[in-house]
């Protein structure tokens, strides 16, 4: 099945384009890989630590005069709200990562629409600003459950980054487009996580755990090859806990809960500066400005086969 899509048309000159830099604000004892370790309901018994690593990561972006997008957990923004204000009062953009890191693929449509529609109320109350981002927790927005599109759209948002066109055993849609689509073709775009094209396949070249776990330069190879080549933009994504490798640990992880979490955290901060300086980065709203604030003339609509289009019940 073939895809529409669309490229920035101001990232398709000669010059080297703008990246999206991206943070997704949740604390270490929140990650999809420890949910079968840490209930929900036991969150505000952890100390936290979100907090202290923004803070870590709000310098640093200043230090390189870099705007980013924070996609913010409501939870957290609930119980750190100048944290918030900071974050907008230096620049960044403000934007929804959901509740409580549920996933999407896990929620009814309308328990869906609430949260997502709680999450962008509480956000901006405390910032003070528009919020039109979204980003589903695991990048839970996959082949069944594309109506979470069209509720995004009615309740204000403006544009989702939450699919990952991988194969991946915790998340993907490698069928969905690399590049910018409109899913519903109604002026609401999915920004999709980067991926190379080689040997047939799509491979991850979007930050997360995949930046700490291969070497550096292979990220850097990657992002260059899509920023030359293609002629395109790249989004590259981390979580403030991967700056903190004094964090307590999880009692009772699995060997790949541990190996994704802990791998690395001691050189994630450096290597975000090295590449902070390599590329050019700004916010997913300024970055994709000429898609987001364009008339709504979408191209063809892009969908995933209609059978694995219907939700999944809670």
């Amino acid at each position: 099945m073939s895809f529409a899509g669309a490229t920035p048309k101001a990232m398709t000159t000669n010059a080297m384009p703008t990246n999206a830099m991206t943070v997704d604000v949740e604390d270490y004892f929140q990650v999809q890989a420890f949910a079968h370790r840490v209930a929900r309901a036991d969150w505000d018994s952890f100390p936290r630590r979100v907090e202290a690593n923004v803070d870590r990561i709000l310098s640093q972006f200043e230090c390189a005069n870099v705007h980013a997008t924070f996609f913010t957990l409501g939870w957290v923004a609930e119980r750190h709200p100048a944290m918030v204000r900071r974050i907008v009062a230096s620049g960044h953009e403000l934007a929804s990562h959901g509740w409580d890191h549920t996933r999407a693929d896990s929620q009814k449509p309308e328990v869906f629409r609430q949260d997502v529609r709680r999450t962008r109320a509480v956000l901006e109350d405390i910032g003070g600003v528009p919020v039109t981002g979204y980003r589903a927790a695991t990048f839970s927005i996959g082949a069944r459950n594309q109506w979470a599109f069209g509720i995004l759209r009615d309740e204000g948002y403006r544009y989702s980054s939450s699919v990952n066109p991988i194969a991946h055993d915790l998340y993907g849609m490698p069928d969905a487009p690399r590049q910018p689509f409109q899913p519903n073709g109604d002026g609401f775009w999915e920004l999709p996580m980067t991926t190379v094209r080689a040997f047939g396949r799509n491979w991850p070249c979007s930050g997360g755990g995949y930046f700490r776990l291969l070497p550096s330069g292979l990220y850097r190879a990657g992002l260059a090859r899509v920023n030359r080549v293609e002629g395109r933009p790249g989004i590259f994504y981390f979580h403030p806990w991967e700056i903190d490798p004094d964090q307590p640990r999880i009692d009772g992880a699995g060997w790949k809960s541990r190996l994704r979490h802990y791998t690395r955290l001691s050189v994630m901060a450096a290597n975000i500066d090295r590449i902070l300086r390599g590329f050019a980065w700004d916010r997913m709203d300024r970055v994709f400005a000429d898609l987001l604030n364009a008339p709504d003339q979408a191209p063809e609509r892009a969908v995933v086969a209609p059978h694995d289009a219907s939700p999944i019940a809670a």
